[in-house]
């Protein structure tokens, strides 16, 4: 049976940047190995299978995968996946501006805005709050595992720490442009991560590469099969738990970018908003731009 793929660059406005998306239209027959091994051949750090929804009232049921393990939830999958299926919508006349996917993690509600015939933005809510998580890995034993010294670590009151909204991250407060950029998965990483959950490693600091933006971030998951990762709307969820035990910005809505991507020449923004309540994170969203790159049929 031959299936239909679309590839998008998510979390960017222009093409060959962001976090390339392979999307699979036609999953039916496909067991949970045939898609795992369709995610190796792409070789892309997540690959999407649409299905039909359990309800109708839902726009498709996802599964997502990385190169090497399937992911209950992440960011760049839905809101590429998300922008693909309203494009489509609209192409043939029917709504595009709300939909909801089922995902493993849960229901997830998505808005869209449509651009031209091949791009669109997709913002989706949070459909699950970060939680703090247990980090147990000491500061000397991370910064050796990044290839940088304990000083590089934190900065104001940000410190090492773990969170999940659906995916576990270790998040990594570092103290400058510079460590960011030097940091690198060095030979005692699986060791070091191996105690934490997901082995991975999310890094970020305030000094930002474009004016406008808020932080800097890289990701690091090769246990997954993904080295580093060029947007990870997932790991911003989890970092969203940060930003509330650090920062602890007030009550209102609060708008950040969070760049990602450029030393991997795959610059990539991804719009994290935060609705604050009595000094507690009420909702969330995570929101990016994405652009079709290829359509084909697998064989």
């Amino acid at each position: 049976m031959s299936r239909r793929f679309v590839t998008l660059d998510v979390f960017t406005t222009r093409p060959h940047a962001g976090n390339p998306l392979a999307v699979v239209l036609d999953s039916d027959g496909l067991d949970t190995a045939a898609m795992q091994t369709i995610a190796r051949e792409f070789n892309l750090s997540e690959t999407v299978f649409v299905a039909p929804p359990a309800n109708p009232a839902h726009r498709a049921a996802i599964r997502i995968f990385t190169p090497g393990q399937e992911l209950p939830f992440a960011g760049h999958p839905t809101v590429g996946t998300a922008a693909l299926l309203a494009l489509r919508d609209a192409a043939e006349g029917r709504a595009a501006d709300r939909l909801v996917l089922e995902e493993k993690v849960g229901l997830v509600p998505c808005v869209i805005v449509l651009g031209n015939a091949r791009s669109a933005r997709a913002t989706f809510t949070l459909p699950k709050l970060p939680e703090q998580i247990a980090q147990p890995i000491t500061e000397a034993a991370l910064a050796e595992a990044l290839g940088l010294d304990v000083a590089d670590l934190g900065f104001d009151a940000h410190r090492p720490s773990a969170f999940s909204a659906g995916v576990a991250y270790t998040t990594v407060p570092l103290a400058s442009r510079e460590a960011v950029a030097k940091a690198r998965v060095a030979g005692t990483f699986a060791e070091a991560v191996a105690a934490a959950p997901n082995g991975n490693a999310f890094i970020y600091c305030r000094q930002t590469e474009e004016a406008g933006h808020h932080y800097h971030a890289r990701m690091f998951w090769p246990e997954a099969g993904v080295t580093e990762d060029p947007a990870t709307g997932s790991a911003v969820a989890a970092f969203a738990g940060a930003i509330m035990a650090f920062d602890r910005p007030g009550d209102g809505t609060h708008r950040l970018v969070i760049e990602q991507g450029y030393e991997m020449g795959r610059p990539s923004q991804i719009e994290l908003t935060l609705t604050v309540a009595g000094g507690a994170l009420a909702s969330a969203t995570i929101g990016g731009a994405a652009v079709v790159m290829s359509e084909g049929v697998l064989l």
